[in-house]
Parts: structure tokens; C-alpha cells; sequence
């Protein structure tokens, strides 16, 4: 296991790290069994992952991106072969750093629309795609330093951290790092005002970056604008699931051009992020009570007949002041999503 007995200056005590532990595993657990109700008892498992975590996710992301940095079941599953000492430690060149975060953005373009035809539909298909991620996060940890290669490369959620994430305001102590072995330049976790735009070293970072702050606002609504279909049945559906979201993307990445000649780069970073978020639960939260814009996709439970439908939109516009307030308006401490542990 682990040695976390290393000198003063230690950012967790042993009764910290066990703490951590209990809640890391508690997750992991929770985790296990909606992947459970996925294969067994998919209708309740669709509901649980789709309907319930995953609209969950974004607003944790924007208020508390290092707890779940710390909890996410996927990433202490990569990190399983690093504590019990069975990873080969290597590190990755910042080449190979900026192509797994580049092929992270491309997975999460590619993967996201497939649920209006596969995933939102199939619980098998969800498990499936879950396991296979787990994996290969595994094989991951088996030969990379600590989060390089998963929690800060390849996985598909990590760019959506960092452009949520912008203004942290409570950093938490890293549960998994007991040292600083600068696995990867810069650190998500510890590096203060991460956004999508931290690394510029190479290509793949930039593109990586304009993705995911220009056209991700638009993709978010896009996506929203494309039915569910009962599986494949034909080429032609995937046409929409993928053409909405690529519109989106291709107007938002224009204003963004258009804005970028007037405006910093801070700025719009944290202006898009905003609005994609907020677009995010304008459709969402509607949806999960029956007001969605293909009625039935995506619903959680009908409230239609309890719930007026203005009563959805004072929600949404609530959350979408907050989430402007939250990143955009409210002072930037530049606080890192974690404290940095002791350097190696």
C-alpha cells in the first residue's frame, strides 16, 4: 500500500486519509451498484445514471470540482494499481499529454450524441461503455504516474472540469497524492485558475482549448434539439443526433472569433463557460419533469400535472443567474481545486 508516514508538512493526517477512504469506497460502492441496475434492472439504472448522477455532475463540477476530483469512482478506480504500488510509474512527454487531452474532447464530442440513439435507451450499452472506460483506465494507472494519464489525459470528463472549474472557491487537500510527483505540467489539482487555455505548449492543446471553450456552448444546445430514437434502425438518425450539436458548435465558435477582437481571453473563457452550463440545465431541468423539448426524453418523473411549466422556468432562470454570478461575476480568488502536496 501506499506509504502516507512522510514528514512534517503533510497536507492529510492518517485519520484524514482514512476518512477519504471510507468515502472514496462508499462512492466506488454506489458506483458498482447503479452499473448493477445498468446490466440486471436497466429501465431503474438509466434513471439512476442518466437521470439522477449525470445531471447532478455539472453543478458539482462548477462548486466542488476537488471533491469530486477526490470521490469520482472511475478515478480511483485508475488509481487502484498506483496505491497498491503495482504501476510502473512512467511519465508522460507533454506530446503525449496534449493528445490524450485531445482525444478526451473528440470522445466527448463523439460519445455524448450516441445517447439519443444508444445509451439514453440501453442499459447493457451504458454498462458497457462504463467497463469498458474503467478498464481502460485501469491499464492506464498500470503504467503511468498517478493521474496523468486517466484523471488528467484520456478521460472524457476531465475537459468539462476544467472549463466548470474555473473559480473554485474551497480547496480541498488531495486524497490520492500523498506527494507531488509532477506527473503532468501543469497540474489540474493544484494549479490555481486552471482552465482549458492552462497549457498552450502545443497544437493539440490549443485546438483542445478553443473546442471545449467556443463550441462546447453550442454543442450542449444542440444536443438538446435532437430526439431519442428506440436504437439504430438506420444511417439517416444519426444525421440529427450529430448535426444539431455540430451547428451549435460551428456558431458559437463564430461569436466566440467575433468576440475574441474586442475582449480577453479570461473573459470569454469564463463567459462561455457560463453559458454552457447554464444552457446545460435551461433544457435539462424541464426535461426531468416532463417539460423537455421532445416531451418524455429524458424524464426522470412527470410533473406535469402537479408542476405548472412556468414554475420550471423561474427554476432554470435562478440556476442560470447563479452559474453566472458563480463563474463570471463573482470576484476570482485563483484558487487551486486542491492543495498541493509535499513535492516528491
Amino acid at each position: 500500500m501506499t506509504n502516507y508516514n512522510i514528514k512534517s508538512g503533510d497536507v492529510l493526517s492518517p485519520r484524514s486519509i482514512l476518512i477519504w477512504r471510507v468515502v472514496q469506497t462508499l462512492i466506488w460502492i454506489i458506483g458498482a451498484g447503479i452499473l448493477f441496475y445498468l446490466i440486471f434492472f436497466p429501465k431503474i439504472g438509466i434513471h439512476l445514471f442518466w437521470n439522477i448522477l449525470i445531471p447532478i455532475a455539472p453543478a458539482l463540477l462548477v462548486v466542488g470540482v476537488g471533491l469530486w476530483r477526490n470521490v469520482c469512482p472511475m478515478g480511483t478506480t485508475s488509481l487502484l494499481p498506483r496505491h497498491l504500488n503495482f504501476s510502473k510509474r512512467k511519465k508522460l512527454s507533454v506530446s503525449q499529454t496534449s493528445q490524450l487531452n485531445f482525444i478526451a474532447v473528440i470522445a466527448l464530442f463523439v460519445i455524448v450524441p450516441l445517447r439519443h440513439v444508444i445509451f439514453d435507451q440501453s442499459g447493457l450499452a451504458t454498462a458497457i461503455l462504463i467497463i469498458s472506460m474503467g478498464l481502460i483506465a485501469i491499464v492506464l494507472g498500470l503504467f503511468y504516474e498517478w493521474k496523468s494519464a486517466w484523471c488528467s489525459g484520456l478521460c472524457p470528463i476531465h475537459p468539462v472540469e476544467k472549463l466548470y472549474g474555473l473559480n473554485n472557491k474551497l480547496p480541498l487537500p488531495n486524497a490520492h497524492c500523498y506527494q507531488c510527483f509532477r506527473c503532468v505540467t501543469p497540474c489540474p489539482d493544484s494549479t490555481p485558475g486552471i482552465n482549458p487555455y492552462s497549457a498552450k505548449k502545443t497544437n493539440y492543446h490549443k485546438l483542445s482549448g478553443f473546442l471545449m471553450v467556443a463550441a462546447f456552448p453550442g454543442f450542449i444546445w444542440g444536443w438538446f434539439q435532437a430526439p431519442d430514437y428506440n436504437g439504430i434502425t438506420n444511417f439517416a438518425q444519426l444525421v440529427p443526433i450529430y448535426l444539431y450539436p455540430i451547428i451549435g458548435a460551428l456558431v458559437t465558435s463564430a461569436l466566440y472569433l467575433i468576440l475574441n477582437r474586442f475582449f480577453k481571453v479570461k473573459f470569454l473563457t469564463a463567459l462561455f463557460s457560463s453559458a454552457a452550463v447554464s444552457c446545460y440545465y435551461w433544457f435539462r431541468i424541464p426535461a426531468l419533469v416532463g417539460y423537455g423539448v421532445f416531451p418524455g426524453d429524458g424524464m426522470l418523473y412527470d410533473l406535469t400535472n402537479i408542476l405548472p411549466e412556468w414554475s420550471t422556468i423561474l427554476i432554470v432562470s435562478l440556476t442560470t443567474v447563479f452559474f453566472f454570478w458563480w463563474i463570471l461575476i463573482r470576484k476570482n480568488y485563483k484558487l487551486s481545486w486542491m492543495k498541493r502536496p509535499n513535492y516528491a
